[in-house]
């Protein structure tokens, strides 16, 4: 009964007291992250605990999502393999992105991709489907291409950390134009099936994890 009230409020800002804990555990998280990475003493160990801190937001994301079922994994499927494919065909061809590779910070790999690279596309585009959908935006069209120029904006603060944190390198550390425009691209195709789901609109925990990534990456490249 909490959660339907949540979704009734007119401005959609209302968490409940479970979402409120997943809020305070996305913040503390990220806030503990930022110092960790940022002080020369842990900065190793907090790498080692991406992967973890990853599947950690996986679960917080899902617990909060309403109506939790076989179409929602199906959904979660769908853009992990859509995504580690397009990682697969990117670092083993260059077609897609350019000349990249992975570090060993993502974690275990397959085919030379990390597994989390998947769940990492999944976390972005449902905290970005989610905070389009709760916004003024009705028409489908727009709110893609919105949600993919907020994808881009966030890749650009991802990318210098990335390099410097063995998340991925760029051949000759130049990282082209292709880049990007493929990586607004893939958010745009996602972010399509996102909204062909047609989920009934969820609480403010997802966009807060967005949020929290961008503050997080804006932080890191000024500390670091």
């Amino acid at each position: 009964m909490e959660r339907a009230q949540d979704l009734k409020n007119p401005l959609n800002m209302i968490a409940t007291g479970s979402q409120r804990v997943s809020i305070i555990i996305i913040i503390l998280f990220h806030v503990v992250g930022l110092i960790g990475c940022s002080l020369p003493a842990t900065d190793v160990l907090f790498l080692k605990l991406v992967p973890w801190h990853l599947l950690l937001m996986t679960v917080v994301i899902m617990y909060n999502h309403n109506q939790l079922g076989s179409r929602f994994f199906l959904f979660v499927l769908l853009v992990f393999i859509i995504g580690f494919t397009a990682e697969l065909i990117g670092v083993h061809t260059g077609w897609l992105f350019g000349n990249y590779a992975y570090g060993e910070t993502l974690g275990i790999q397959l085919f030379r991709i990390p597994l989390m690279i998947g769940v990492n596309w999944f976390l972005l585009i449902y905290s970005t489907g989610v905070l389009l959908q709760r916004s003024r935006i009705k028409n489908s069209i727009v709110r893609i291409l919105a949600g993919a120029a907020i994808m881009l904006l966030l890749d650009v603060l991802i990318e210098p950390i990335a390099i410097h944190f063995d998340y991925w390198h760029w051949t000759n550390n130049h990282i082209p134009i292709k880049n990007y425009v493929c990586w607004f691209g893939l958010s745009a195709v996602l972010l399509f099936i996102f909204d062909q789901f047609k989920f009934k609109q969820q609480s403010i925990v997802a966009p807060v994890l967005l949020i929290a990534q961008f503050v997080f990456f804006m932080a890191l490249e000024l500390l670091n």
